[in-house]
């Protein structure tokens, strides 16, 4: 009867099509049940008394000083192995472009409800505005809105795009395609292979993009603004803004990626650890709820999400030695995708589920 009774809620709320922001402009000072969060007992490092520093990795010159780039891919490295996060500046984004795609978001989530619920659905398209892409299926709901862009390897057509943010969507997602196929380049590196070889096996065929919107909380302390998940992609480049609220794990430990107004956080994904044979880490990251905000971001992936490939990836054989051996059995992304939506709702990694 509680089952029904919570579906019947759910629908209820989906059927608004005004999200989460739908309640705040309707001025609850109680969250509905449906949002409710199993308690996390991870405690925060800075609560523990610990200071982790989130690696920053400067980009500049790496283009035209061997030594620069040496510099870099080591740090990469590092990062890659020990943390799964990092921040990277000169990365060749102008600032005034970031702020602009934050304004973007921010303009999409604001403008008029009713040219906004015009993008609301549940249906594969090239955009797609919703509250909480697994709305029925988690075991609770989330405190945000999204909006997801495909980008590739079918791109949309400018038609398909909201007009409050269609230019500087296209602007900032083309750049981040660029930066992410640097990445790859320093990836690649780092993993003392060839500096096109993750491109060439098509890590950076698929790219897509979620924008959120995180209201303010009148109950931040019952739910989250995103819950505790692995990324199931190969690599992630986020940017957030002022407000913060990233947070990764850590030794058993929550660590919070401080907002950086000129920097990209770039994260492992759980396809890109399971290829480099656990060499590289995907870890979990959550993003608290909050009583100030709006607090947005946009998560650029590089995966493939509606435009499924049949080609297989495993660990990587030149990684591979007697001492080595391949941890994880060839998979696709489909096959990846579905074990993470059937089997992994409350936020394990799909990996698991690939063990030799």
């Amino acid at each position: 009867m509680e089952d029904l009774e919570r579906v019947k809620e759910l629908k209820a709320f989906d059927e608004t099509k005004l999200g989460v922001k739908g309640l705040v402009d309707a001025g609850i000072t109680k969250i509905p049940r449906i949002f409710y969060q199993p308690r996390d007992s991870t405690k925060k490092a800075s609560e523990l008394g610990h200071t982790t520093i989130v690696p920053v990795i400067d980009l500049a010159n790496i283009e035209k000083d061997p030594f620069a780039r040496k510099r870099v891919v080591e740090s990469i490295r590092d990062a890659s192995e020990t943390f799964g996060f990092f921040q990277i500046v000169n990365h060749g984004i102008p600032v005034s472009t970031l702020e602009e795609m934050k304004d973007g978001v921010k303009s999409f989530f604001e403008q008029d409800s009713e040219v906004k619920k015009e993008f609301y659905t549940r249906e594969h398209k090239p955009f797609m505005h919703y509250s909480n892409i697994a709305l029925y299926t988690a075991p609770a709901a989330t405190w945000k809105d999204s909006f997801l862009c495909n980008m590739a390897p079918i791109p949309p057509k400018p038609e398909d795009l909201p007009v409050v943010c269609r230019d500087i969507l296209l602007e900032y997602l083309s750049q981040v395609k660029k930066v992410g196929t640097l990445l790859f380049e320093l990836l690649s590196e780092a993993l003392g292979l060839n500096s096109t070889y993750l491109t060439d096996i098509g890590c950076a065929e698929g790219f897509y993009a979620f924008g959120h919107y995180y209201p303010p909380c009148p109950e931040p302390e019952l739910t989250l603004g995103t819950s505790k998940h692995v990324d199931v992609v190969f690599l992630t480049l986020l940017l957030q803004d002022h407000v913060g609220g990233l947070q990764y794990l850590h030794r058993d430990m929550w660590i919070d990626v401080p907002p950086m107004p000129e920097a990209l956080i770039v994260n492992i994904g759980d396809f890109l650890q399971l290829i480099t044979n656990d060499k590289f880490k995907s870890v979990h990251h959550r993003v608290p709820a909050n009583l100030v905000g709006p607090r947005v971001s946009i998560a650029s992936f590089f995966g493939t999400l509606h435009h499924p490939t049949t080609r297989t990836f495993g660990p990587i054989k030149e990684l591979l030695s007697d001492e080595n051996s391949a941890k994880y059995k060839e998979t696709s992304f489909p096959k990846f995708m579905d074990s993470y939506i059937t089997k992994c709702n409350k936020g394990t990694s799909p990996r698991l589920h690939f063990k030799n």
